[in-house]
């Protein structure tokens, strides 16, 4: 028999559009979505309001016509980045947050933060503006193991970097730890901290990346952890009403860059993640707390309404045929995560 769920229509707090030839073909796989907080992470990054006002033109004639999606535009932060430029694209409501990267800590990072000193007197103003700032949360100091740099980032950069500015709004992105649930939940009181989760770091550990043969459309970064962390990370995203939502980080990139001795870190998950995330929900008993995760959460801590209209969640008798394996960019194809089980569900609009 067919389950069905009719849920508010989900947004995605953490999205990669990438930009040419690429955003032209991933764009479409998440223009169902009502909103999503865009990545700033181009060559070169969108530092500027005007940049960001330019690529969400782009991303916006790159959507199919109707596509409900809005895009929330953010602001790559840089030891340079003027206060004055950032707080007034926030106030004329051109960018939704402000994104930090440290400095090598993912792709194209390399204009990130290294001296967080610097960027004091900015983080600052965006407190006494209201403006969150989305953290990229590792460190990249090479004798820190990669497993350990996001426990080490909250206790060496991002607590201190917190208490130092008070007021500061955070949005812990994409974590993978239960040490990064526990800081979130921790902190969380009036608005003051938000945590995303991404679909993919719901469904593998590190063994589904490394066990038996690397599987290089597993590799993310942050990378996925043990077991006990994708666990946290279920419970985190099924608890309801709280701090903890939707924030895909799907990451396109090239087979051709995927697959090479030092391949690119990303999971491109946009054409299937709401099936993904219903069946996830759906195994753990948890469905009724989906809407909450993808439509409600997010909404609340940035402070705006639930979009309006609604979407309905099918489940079939049959594995759903339809989702892809593969999108074309140019002339080169796109892997679509595979999340290793057949996908059941459905999302159309109510």
């Amino acid at each position: 028999m067919n389950k069905s769920l009719t849920l508010r229509r989900p947004d995605d707090w953490h999205l990669h559009l990438r930009d040419g030839a690429m955003l032209n073909a991933v764009a479409p796989h998440s223009a169902d979505f009502g909103r999503a907080i865009i990545m700033p992470n181009l060559v070169p990054p969108v530092v500027t309001g005007d940049q960001a006002r330019a690529y969400r033109d782009r991303i916006m004639a790159a959507l199919p016509d109707g596509a409900p999606l809005r895009p929330l535009m953010t602001l790559y932060l840089t030891e340079t980045t003027e206060a004055a430029d950032l707080v007034a694209a926030h106030a004329d409501g051109l960018i939704a947050a402000v994104k930090l990267y440290p400095a090598g800590a993912t792709t194209n990072s390399a204009s990130g933060v290294k001296d967080f000193d610097k960027v004091r007197p900015v983080l600052a103003a965006m407190a006494e503006a209201g403006v969150p700032l989305c953290v990229h949360g590792e460190v990249t100091d090479a004798e820190v193991d990669i497993f350990d740099r996001e426990a080490v980032f909250i206790d060496r950069v991002l607590d201190p970097v917190r208490r130092a500015t008070p007021g500061l709004r955070v949005v812990m992105e994409h974590i993978t730890t239960e040490d990064g649930v526990a800081y979130v939940r921790q902190n969380a009181a009036d608005g003051a901290m938000g945590g995303t989760i991404t679909t993919h770091h719901l469904v593998i550990n590190r063994n589904a990346i490394l066990a038996g043969g690397f599987r290089p459309h597993y590799y993310c970064l942050p990378v996925a952890k043990r077991e006990k962390h994708r666990l946290a990370l279920r419970e985190a995203a099924m608890s309801g009403p709280g701090p903890f939502f939707l924030g895909t980080d799907s990451a396109p990139h090239t087979d051709s860059a995927k697959l090479q001795p030092c391949g690119c870190a990303g999971c491109f998950t946009a054409p299937n993640t709401m099936a993904i995330l219903a069946q996830v929900f759906d195994e753990d008993g948890k469905l009724d707390q989906l809407e909450a995760f993808t439509s409600l959460n997010g909404p609340a801590f940035y402070g705006l309404a639930p979009n309006e209209d609604s979407v309905t969640m099918t489940r079939h008798d049959a594995p759903v045929e339809t989702y892809p394996t593969t999108i074309v960019a140019g002339d080169e194809t796109v892997t679509v995560f595979d999340p290793g089980f057949p996908l059941y569900w459905q999302m159309e609009s109510a």
